[in-house]
């Protein structure tokens, strides 16, 4: 058995690991890598393998840097299937088309920018049609079900917790010669325990050859109750003084996560008597899905649901899902306090940039920031409070008061990822960590080396290859 580790490597974009084993080649993950715009447009135009030649791909979940690439996958010539869980198919069904559509508006700005200095135009990586091209080739099944990729190669899903049908990845290998099977199991994204919505991730037993995500591999997160709490004051506060909470959210999970909260606090009587708005057409789309499939909710959430006044966790009074874009327009001239969530969310594009452009002069406002905001972008700035910010290349003095709550993640911290490690019955022999920073993965080795006993704990380097 070969692993070659071509994205997700030492950093915590672009998942893509390569497995060849009996003349087959089997992909686990196809993940668009996040970066710097020339950077990215060449690492995720160009695969480090033969597309055409893999036999099939496994899914751990729909995120971007999941999933993002599938579509140029088979545009150069993948003709097998992408196993996933069903929630993941349905959700990549949204989110494929949405992310062709942002690489044909990306490739429109570049080409201006190009024009003007005499260059030739660029292509898209893929396109809308690619990405619906690329649905066909999906599978959905559900958590815990035996599926025969071929003779000798079986793989089953388990609830990873992390988001709505995310998946740890069991692959179990057997030779068919006497020789004793293999079991390879791949976390994908880790969730936490005891969040809201979704199950805890699945503990197993058994594994021989384990790659494990880092990307919070030498943090803690704070309880997420606590910024539960923290939300619900900045709401009321930003009220009382007559202004607007402006919160840029990921369409997919972040948004769900926040509705879910505010309908409880709203059926509680805890908020005050304004309208909430839900500015995203991608969120509008995901949260359907998330009605659809209420079976993946924790039990808590399940008995939430029962017992809600509209049946409707995603759903109550004062709030209101925008999809067109003239109701998107109308925000702009309200006066009265308001709570709205937009995509994107680290405000780097999307109709929230235009909120924050016509609310951050006033100290009335608040932006509240609920996830991780990367160097660089509009979202980082905002939360180093710099003084005056770019917005489609415009300044714009920063008088909103600003807030940042980082108990939303739904990725496992250190002390997580090392709970759910410890449930193997015996350490796995051979051990990668992946889709972590350098600094996060060392620390994550480190401990599960001196805390757990794993004997071979390796960081692979991008595009290494590994013989098991």
């Amino acid at each position: 058995m070969q692993i070659s580790f071509h994205g997700a490597a030492q950093t915590v974009t672009g998942s893509q690991h390569l497995i060849r084993v009996g003349g087959k080649s089997l992909l686990l993950d196809c993940g668009l890598y996040q970066g710097k715009r020339d950077e990215a447009r060449i690492r995720n135009r160009d695969f480090a393998f033969d597309a055409s030649g893999v036999d099939a791909v496994v899914l751990s979940h729909a995120h971007i840097d999941h999933s993002g690439n599938i579509p140029n996958l088979v545009k150069q010539g993948f003709r097998g299937k992408i196993i996933c869980t069903t929630a993941t198919a349905d959700l990549c069904g949204a989110m494929l088309l949405d992310s062709g559509h942002i690489q044909e508006e990306d490739v429109e700005y570049v080409n201006r920018q190009r024009r003007k200095h005499g260059e030739r135009p660029v292509l898209p990586i893929y396109t809308r049609k690619d990405a619906a091209e690329a649905l066909q080739y999906f599978e959905g099944i559900e958590y815990e079900r035996r599926y025969p990729l071929w003779p000798g190669v079986t793989c089953t899903l388990y609830d990873a917790g992390h988001m709505l049908g995310s998946a740890i990845v069991g692959l179990d290998f057997s030779s068919g010669k006497g020789d004793p099977a293999r079991r390879l199991v791949f976390t994908g994204d880790l969730g936490r325990p005891h969040v809201p919505l979704l199950c805890d991730p699945t503990l197993l037993e058994t594994a021989d050859i384990l790659l494990i995500e880092s990307t919070y591999g030498s943090r803690t997160h704070p309880p997420i109750e606590g910024s539960a709490e923290a939300l619900k004051e900045t709401i009321r506060r930003t009220s009382k003084r007559g202004g607007k909470v402006i919160i840029p959210a990921f369409a997919v999970e972040r948004t769900q996560l926040l509705v879910y909260l505010l309908n409880k606090l709203y059926n509680q009587g805890e908020l005050p008597d304004i309208p909430i708005y839900v500015d995203s057409p991608l969120a509008v789309n995901v949260t359907d899905i998330f009605r659809r499939h209420t079976a993946y909710f924790d039990a808590g959430t399940q008995d939430y649901l029962r017992g809600d006044p509209d049946r409707d966790i995603f759903g109550f009074k004062r709030l209101k899902y925008i999809r067109d874009v003239e109701q998107s327009k109308q925000l702009h001239s309200l006066q009265s306090p308001c709570v709205i969530i937009s995509a994107s969310g680290m405000a780097e594009a999307g109709r929230v940039q235009h909120h924050l452009k016509n609310n951050i002069e006033d100290h009335r406002n608040t932006v509240l920031i609920v996830g991780w905001q990367a160097p660089n972008t509009l979202g980082r700035r905002l939360v180093e409070r710099t003084p005056m910010v770019r917005i489609f290349g415009m300044e714009y003095h920063l008088e909103a008061e600003v807030v940042t709550l980082n108990g939303f993640s739904n990725h496992a911290d250190q002390p997580g990822l090392l709970s759910w490690a410890q449930a193997f019955k015996q350490p796995p022999a051979r051990t990668f960590v992946v889709h972590g920073d350098p600094e996060a993965a060392q620390e994550l080795a480190t401990r599960l080396r001196h805390d757990l006993g794993f004997q071979e704990v390796m960081i692979p380097a991008l595009h290494q290859t590994v013989e098991i």
